[in-house]
């Protein structure tokens, strides 16, 4: 079990990265979902052992991972946003490599990793043919290759075609049975079908902590759909919350996130995640 707790962090430049955040997360999936700049990163650096909180603790399996950083880091698997491959290895020598610099010697490992994520039929070309997507799944093998309790992943389908997007998540969610794995977004869409919990923040703050089911259960009663000009449209988009716009032959579908209904012709809709999401960036409150 991993135990955050009133974790704050606070750069030489006087900006606060993390703002007095506690968590506790336990196995699977746990989509860390908040707007660019919301502090993600920072958090997860700060589990990863890459930077120290300037005050609170951390704690993994009872183990004071700010005293004992060797502790975390032989069970963390870590996929960073700008994880880069040497271009010049093939996907075996890449993955090799870094198996040697965790202290894994067994080749069936590496290749069982390769066949984990589909890079198996490539494995003797070199890392500079690679797709991004091909790169990103190399990625997850390096971060998977000491078997970790933990598994950290930043931003992984940054840049990728929605083929690998989906390629990526159906190996992430296989993966999450059994292990702790943070995978950082700013996309809904990511972790909507594998998040077993759903973190969200935003100004370096955590303003929920839900099963996804729970967090659609908030927004209920507050999405509502409505049909109108495109002149209205123009007027009303300054003045509402609106989640997603469609225009039609009969004027624009809008979604719209309120309390109370917007408008008088607007009717209530079953919220989706990204209502969800959008509904607790702009209705809650810090936890």
């Amino acid at each position: 079990m991993l135990n955050i707790q009133s974790v704050t962090k606070r750069f030489a430049s006087g900006v606060v990265g993390v703002d007095a955040l506690s968590l506790t997360v336990d196995k699977g999936v746990i989509g860390l979902l908040g707007p660019n700049g919301a502090g993600k990163t920072t958090l997860i650096q700060m589990i990863a052992t890459v930077t120290k909180p300037t005050s609170g603790s951390i704690t993994f399996n009872d183990v004071d991972v700010l005293k004992t950083p060797d502790y975390m880091r032989s069970r963390l698997g870590f996929l960073p946003q700008d994880f880069g491959v040497y271009d010049n290895l093939t996907a075996l020598e890449f993955l090799t490599y870094f198996a040697a610099l965790k202290g894994v010697h067994d080749k069936r490992r590496i290749m069982e990793l390769l066949e984990l994520v589909n890079l198996h039929s490539v494995a003797h070309r070199i890392a500079s043919t690679f797709s991004g997507g091909m790169r990103q799944r190399l990625g997850i093998a390096q971060a998977l290759v000491n078997d970790p309790d933990v598994l950290i992943v930043d931003e992984p389908t940054a840049g990728l075609d929605p083929e690998e997007r989906i390629r990526l998540r159906n190996v992430l969610s296989d993966i999450g049975g059994g292990k702790i794995v943070i995978l950082s977004t700013h996309i809904v869409s990511d972790i909507e079908a594998i998040a077993t919990h759903i973190a969200v923040m935003a100004h370096s703050r955590l303003l929920a902590y839900a099963t996804p089911e729970e967090l659609l259960s908030s927004a209920s009663g507050a999405v509502w759909e409505a049909v109108v000009s495109s002149e209205d449209f123009e007027r009303l988009r300054t003045t509402l919350k609106v989640s997603n716009a469609v225009r039609k032959p009969d004027g624009v579908h809008i979604r719209v996130l309120s309390p109370e209904r917007p408008m008088n012709n607007a009717s209530q809709a079953e919220p989706n995640l990204e209502d969800a999401f959008l509904f607790t960036l702009n209705y809650r409150s810090a936890a």
